[in-house]
């Protein structure tokens, strides 16, 4: 019960700092997550919620990374390990292990498994540092927070439109037999 308490709590401090136009430019916009050892960070807009990791059924002749189709209320979801995607150790287990949903304006009915949340960013309180990966496309800006810590902006737009990332059908090699 104490849980559902401190999301009463948080909620009507949220809602109190959205009623003070005030305090709305340093309300934080972005989204904070890790996936194994980076933190990264998605603006919230492209977010349409963060939930529980869900049971799923795996999908055959998919990609290791592509862990497969979940029901989130009534609508079938399909989940990437984003850290298997990137080449890393799978986020296979973990209390705190979690879907960010993406918005249906970006990529419809997917979601991405994160290592953990970090609760929200605000911007302003990084500093952009230059070096981006070109292996990785959707990373949107390289960031160092106050206390020296990497930040990685994901761009889920990028992300949604990556052949990498659309493509999770394991590619059989043809007999070449017709």
């Amino acid at each position: 019960m104490a849980r559902k308490s401190n999301l009463r709590e948080f909620q009507l401090r949220l809602a109190e700092r959205l009623r003070d136009p005030s305090k709305l430019r340093a309300l934080a916009s972005m989204l904070g997550f890790q996936i194994a050892d980076e933190n990264w960070f998605v603006p919230l807009a492209d977010v349409a919620e963060v939930i529980q990791v869900p049971s799923f059924v795996p999908v055959p002749q998919t990609k290791a990374w592509f862990e497969g189709i979940a029901n989130v209320r009534g609508k079938l979801y399909a989940l990437a390990d984003f850290s298997a995607f990137h080449g890393g150790v799978p986020i296979t287990q973990g209390m705190e292990r979690r879907v960010v949903l993406i918005n249906q304006r970006l990529l419809e009915a997917s979601g991405i498994i994160v290592s953990r949340t970090l609760g929200l960013r605000n911007p302003d309180s990084f500093t952009r540092e230059e070096g981006l990966d070109p292996s990785r496309p959707w990373v949107k800006g390289r960031y160092r927070d106050s206390n020296g810590a990497i930040w990685l902006e994901l761009d889920i737009a990028v992300l949604a439109k990556n052949a990498a990332f659309l493509d999770v059908a394991i590619v059989r090699a043809t007999s070449g037999a017709a």
